[in-house]
């Protein structure tokens, strides 16, 4: 027992600290992927139940996809302007990136109407309620996301985000394409299980 002792000393083994902000943020990220997993799973099951309304999935939702996914290219843009610490790109990045999330919004809404003007509504038909389910809960989850945006445009003005100082930007980037992949996801789900 000793040798292993001396061994394991004489190795030089450098443990790596994980910061605590990433780990908190990797914990959050861990539970909306289960939070959805589960409902996806009710969704499968629900369905198998028979009375199953169909629809349409409405266009507006595949061209606020694309509209998200243009999103996180603007946030990964304004990610390496800060890396180069042009923070007047990286200002306009935020901006920008905050300005197309909340056309996403929109077009979540036009989606809804939508839906209404086919008789889905929220509460009927467990079909119709699993589409405004998830696409409210993922909104939800992009208010967040928005919070954290102005979080970071605030530090950027407070000159506390640049090359040497990238936690509080790289952390919003990785939630931003989370929220990007999870949208993504769930529309792909949806149209493939309507």
């Amino acid at each position: 027992m000793e040798n292993t002792a001396v061994i394991f000393a004489n190795r030089n083994f450098k443990l790596k600290s994980v910061n605590a902000k990433k780990f908190a943020l990797w914990l959050f990220i861990v539970s909306i992927c289960m939070l959805f997993a589960g409902l996806t799973s009710a969704y499968i099951v629900k369905k198998s139940d028979g009375r199953w309304l169909e629809f349409d999935m409405p266009d507006m939702f595949l061209y606020s996809t694309l509209v998200l996914v243009l999103s996180s290219v603007a946030m990964h843009w304004t990610y390496l302007k800060a890396k180069d610490n042009s923070l007047k790109a990286v200002k306009i990045g935020i901006t920008a990136t905050a300005a197309i999330a909340i056309a996403f919004f929109y077009m979540q809404y036009l989606s809804w109407v939508k839906l209404v003007a086919q008789d889905v509504f929220l509460v009927g038909n467990p079909s119709g309620s699993f589409v405004y389910i998830f696409s409210g809960l993922h909104l939800a989850h992009l208010i967040g996301g928005l919070v954290f945006l102005l979080v970071v445009f605030l530090d950027t003005m407070n000159y506390k985000v640049h090359s040497k100082s990238m936690l509080a930007i790289e952390m919003c980037t990785t939630y931003w394409h989370f929220l990007g992949g999870l949208w993504i996801y769930l529309y792909l789900f949806l149209v493939m299980n309507n």
